[in-house]
């Protein structure tokens, strides 16, 4: 039997997790026997029932949990909504004798295990973990809405209404979220805030075996049974609270409503309290398109641009105080509703959104902390105001979360009770350290303050918004004034000044992110200065380096980081450096964040396990990263795979000790901080996908390569390449990856390979282009774009066996090695380089103009006129043209390679 005092000395209620150990091994002894053993798994669950006694409950319910923890545990990432419905689909096949309403309230209980363990333990942001539970509620909902439909339809036939020709087509219905629901920032135990849509009247088709019955009532029955299938309490609670009364007329209004008669009522009869409220909504589920199409009819309604701003301000004022009315007599400070509570700063937020988002509908963010943040860029808040509210909202919900998760109660009261209060405290601060008492009362000052600011300021108000929201980000008056906001010196003369001219007009992406980081003017690059070389490891990893806090060297990471980019994105803007070269540098920043990153990723284990010696992790990259062409939003596609021949201690295990290095590494470059975020870090290409651990062992790794990945996989493993951390193992991993991949494609009869290349081609493709208009033209996806080349490209390098060149990774060169090699002929060559070279430099104006996105912006003529000038094309109409030609280039070459 392990000595587990070490476990639990530290732990929040040291004594809950004694009596858990003891309680399981009472009622589920051959699993405490087992669990003892797992020194990982063990810690885990200990912190957990110290944490909350809703949890250990659920444990010793279902001892089943523990293993499924022991396997999920390690998971890095916010499950989207599509794995939590597979995930739910699994859960109700092996639980398929048990009534849905009680599955759907286990399946919640078990997957906010895994939640709040990342919660408790620091390894998400509080967006991300918000953002988490309500995925989970929207997939709990969307599969309660399928079993609900199926009944409706059984009983009824099919819902139906009349197109504008007089034909009949199915009636659509949406699951409309308000609340933290609807922003995505739904609690541990919050009620949902629910409103239900229909598309239009009319009635069913009566094919079912109650006969026929009007949309109307057929839409009030569906709402009705699927609000039970997710509301209904059992021995073990219900998954959800329901709550409708924010829904036209209150509790006084059908269930469900037309869009027609939904519009109709916030048009002539919904007070100003309830059109706030739809600042934060969204559908959820069911045709959410229909939310949009509704939406889009009332959004002036909702983000006016005839009201006054202090009119705005004094109607969310009176709300606030009638809360305030209601709470006075609470025992204990309130974390929601009391003064400098989460309220305030949502309030807050969206008071300034409904006073000049009616002019600037780049406030209109549902999701606080973005709206916060946008508030800054547009000097509605000051920067220390930004700095002082996101802190302290991300202490008050974390505060919250421990008080929802002990009991799973909807409570947001710290009891003045000391040692109910202790305990408070203790839970809250476990992770980071410090004094709850002085941190409660200094945020609760800071919110306050800001509060009374703003709403003090209601009568005159003076800040003025552009009349212009689409020229705001390219006018440099509005640059100049979010600089001047901050108190940085503004360039008037001279060389900083002239970039500010230049990316004003040219990039309100990157425009904008000088308007949030005003500090980033004070290291303005000359662009007439000679061009040196940086030392990018050296400054990321001397920036890393700052601090021992993990949070002052995020920051100070992402401060250099910014700094670093934009000298590249301004001689990207005066054309000082080719595109090749621009990606050349921002593929050298990457390897170098990766760098810095491991060395905070070193410290950080070091503090929780002791020195175990050097961290054998190697990173492996993919697509843009792994082909040295990375780009400006890149994501970076990596798997990470360590030294399983390197024992460590035998209180640790190797998958434990390396998934949490994978896990810190993520954290450390993905979060978004108040000085923003450096890359996405997508695993999701890893082997086993979502199922499989964030870090594999290398003898794992290899024989997954040899004996179990799928043929796209091998196409994707064709550009692997060792980016950092442990590089001989990287550099070993690389080469031994490329000869197993390239063995096995030429044992593959070309037919089969040819066929599948095509077919996953083709279903990306069909996957990216559903629901878009068809004058839309996706450079990445749609028919003659950069897949069609990649895939070509790739499915001959293993019909061929024709591997990457170590010296160069890029596209055009082994498009002319193939061409080299008789692979392709003249023509196929000439169309394939020159129409890569055309999209590809097309994809990266794009990237500098407008940001991140695989469309051709050909309704902005403003940006596609920019870009067409930049790519030395005399009209946006000629830029067009020639692309399209070189896309039926591509398509042609691509279907004779693989025809």
């Amino acid at each position: 039997m392990n000595d587990i005092t070490h476990l639990i000395s530290d732990l929040p209620d040291p004594e809950a997790a004694e009596r858990f150990l003891r309680q399981i091994s009472e009622k589920h002894p051959s699993h405490a026997i087992k669990f003892r053993k797992e020194n990982g798994l063990l810690a885990d669950v200990l912190a957990l029932v110290s944490f909350s006694p809703l949890l250990a409950a659920t444990f010793l319910q279902h001892p089943e949990y523990l293993w499924w923890l022991g396997r999920k545990r390690h998971d890095a990432g916010v499950r989207s909504k599509d794995e939590m419905l597979e995930s739910l689909a699994q859960f109700m096949m092996t639980n398929s004798r048990v009534d849905p309403h009680v599955l759907f309230s286990r399946f919640r209980r078990r997957e906010l295990i895994r939640i709040f363990l990342r919660d408790i333990r620091r390894l998400a942001t509080i967006a991300e973990i918000t953002e988490e539970i309500s995925n989970l509620a929207d997939a709990i909902l969307e599969h309660a809405l399928k079993l609900a439909r199926n009944e409706m339809d059984g009983r009824f036939g099919l819902p139906q209404e009349t197109d504008e020709k007089g034909r009949q087509r199915t009636a659509r219905f949406c699951i409309v979220a308000l609340g933290k629901l609807g922003s995505r920032e739904l609690n541990y135990s919050s009620d949902i805030d629910l409103v239900f849509l229909y598309s239009a009247e009319g009635e069913t088709s009566g094919a079912g075996s109650k006969g026929k019955i009007t949309n109307r009532e057929y839409f009030i029955k569906l709402a009705e049974f699927a609000t039970k299938l997710i509301g209904e309490q059992s021995g073990e609670g219900g998954a959800y609270r329901v709550d409708l009364r924010l829904r036209p007329h209150g509790t006084l209004g059908a269930l469900a409503a037309s869009v027609s008669d939904t519009v109709r009522y916030y048009e002539q009869e919904a007070r100003p309290w309830e059109r706030q409220v739809m600042i934060r909504s969204r559908g959820c589920s069911g045709d959410t398109e229909l939310f949009r199409e509704f939406f889009s009819r009332i959004e002036r309604l909702v983000f006016s641009t005839d009201g006054s701003a202090e009119s705005a301000l004094t109607n969310v004022r009176l709300s606030k105080e009638k809360i305030d009315l209601e709470n006075v007599n609470k025992r204990g400070f309130d974390v929601k509703l009391g003064r400098g509570g989460i309220r305030e700063i949502e309030f807050l937020a969206q008071a300034l959104q409904l006073a000049y988002g009616g002019k600037d509908p780049w406030l209109r963010s549902s999701h606080t902390l973005i709206c916060l943040t946008r508030l800054a860029d547009r000097g509605l808040i000051n920067e220390k105001e930004l700095t002082d509210l996101a802190p302290a909202y991300e202490f008050l919900r974390r505060t919250e979360h421990v008080l929802q998760m002990e009991n799973g109660l909807q409570t947001h009261l710290v009891p003045n009770e000391p040692d109910r209060r202790k305990l408070i405290a203790r839970r809250t601060m476990f992770a980071t350290g410090g004094d709850f008492d002085r941190e409660l009362e200094r945020h609760k000052g800071h919110v306050s303050t800001i509060f009374r600011r703003v709403f003090g300021e209601a009568a005159d108000h003076t800040l003025q918004l552009p009349t212009e929201p689409t020229a705001a980000a390219k006018s440099k008056k509005y640059l100049l004034a979010s600089i001047a906001k901050s108190g940085v010196s503004t360039p008037s003369k001279g060389a900083g000044a002239d970039v500010l001219d230049r990316l004003a007009d040219l990039s309100p992406h990157f425009s904008s992110m000088i308007a949030a980081n005003p500090r980033l003017t004070l290291s303005m690059p000359d662009p007439e200065a000679p061009i040196a070389e940086t030392d990018y490891l050296k400054k990321m990893c001397d920036a890393a380096n700052c601090s021992a806090e993990l949070g002052m060297r995020m920051s100070a990471m992402r401060r250099e980081w910014s700094s670093q980019l934009l000298e590249i994105v301004v001689r990207d803007a005066y054309g000082t450096i080719e595109v090749n070269e621009a990606k050349r540098l921002q593929t050298e920043l990457a390897e170098a964040t990766l760098a810095a990153a491991l060395e905070v990723v070193c410290d950080e284990l070091v503090s929780r396990y002791g020195s175990l010696g050097e961290l054998s992790l190697a990173i492996l990259a993919l697509g843009k990263l792994g082909g040295r062409g990375l780009d400006y939003n890149s994501d970076l596609d990596l798997i990470l795979v360590y030294d399983d021949s390197k024992a460590l201690p035998e209180s640790v295990s190797q998958l434990e000790y390396y998934s949490r290095a994978s896990e810190i590494l993520v954290n450390t470059v993905s979060s978004m901080t108040r000085d923003g975020s450096l890359y996405r870090i997508d695993l999701r290409l890893r082997p086993y996908g979502s199922k499989g651990s964030s870090a594999m062992a290398a003898g794992a790794f290899l024989e997954y390569i040899a004996e179990t990945a799928a043929v796209w996989e091998m196409l994707a493993f064709v550009k692997l390449r060792a980016v950092g951390g442990d590089m001989p193992l990287g550099r070993k991993l690389e080469t031994e990856t490329r000869s197993i991949i390239h063995d096995r494609a030429s044992q593959l009869p070309s037919d089969e390979l040819k066929a599948e290349t095509r077919r996953i081609r083709d279903a990306l493709e069909k996957q990216r282009s559903r629901g878009k208009r068809g004058s839309d033209i996706d450079l990445k996806y749609g028919e003659g774009g950069m897949l069609d080349v990649y895939f070509a490209m790739r499915y001959l390098q293993l019909a061929r066996n024709v591997p990457d060149d170590d010296s160069d990774r890029s596209t055009s060169f082994m498009l002319d090695k193939l061409h080299a090699t008789g692979a392709i002929d003249d023509e196929i060559h000439a169309d394939l380089v020159n129409g890569y070279k055309f999209l590809s430099s097309l994809d990266h104006q794009i990237r500098l103009t407008i940001g991140r996105t695989t469309r051709v912006p050909v309704s902005n003529l403003s940006a596609i006129s920019t870009i067409a000038g930049r790519m030395n094309v005399d009209s946006a109409a000629r830029l067009v043209e020639e692309l399209n030609v070189h896309r039926l280039s591509i398509r042609n070459a691509y279907e004779r390679i693989l025809e």
